[in-house]
């Protein structure tokens, strides 16, 4: 990603701007449960209400659902995720695009400590 990436607000941020085919760029893993489908997944494809996590390993890809929250105080998104082997919720703590949108940079914080960063591109 060489492009100028601009922060963009959270608490204003539309919700469809976190949807789309997200590349793992960096995960920092918890020591919980670094097996699970999502401290694997070399990609997350963002559908409307559809979750695909695709495995670094060429393993099999689970299918799932996820969900845009956001607390009521602050107005943070959280993105809520479910598989068939895993469910759990992630706090969006940066979102960065392109001016153009073209380009776009996810970091999530999950509840069991993992990091992930994504990487969009359009």
């Amino acid at each position: 990603m060489s492009d100028l990436l601009l922060d963009i607000n959270l608490q204003h941020s539309p919700d469809d701007y976190f949807g789309g085919e997200w590349q793992v760029a960096n995960r920092v893993l918890n020591h919980n449960d670094p097996a699970s489908p999502l401290a694997q997944a070399s990609q997350l494809v963002l559908t409307p209400g559809k979750l695909v996590a695709r495995a670094s390993n060429n393993g099999p890809a689970q299918t799932g659902q996820w969900e845009v929250m956001r607390d009521e105080m602050l107005n943070r998104p959280y993105l809520n995720f479910e598989l068939p082997t895993e469910a759990t919720r992630a706090l969006v703590t940066r979102l960065r695009r392109s001016a153009d949108g073209l380009q776009s940079q996810l970091n999530l914080y999950f509840a069991s400590g993992m990091e992930l960063q994504l990487n969009r591109a359009s």
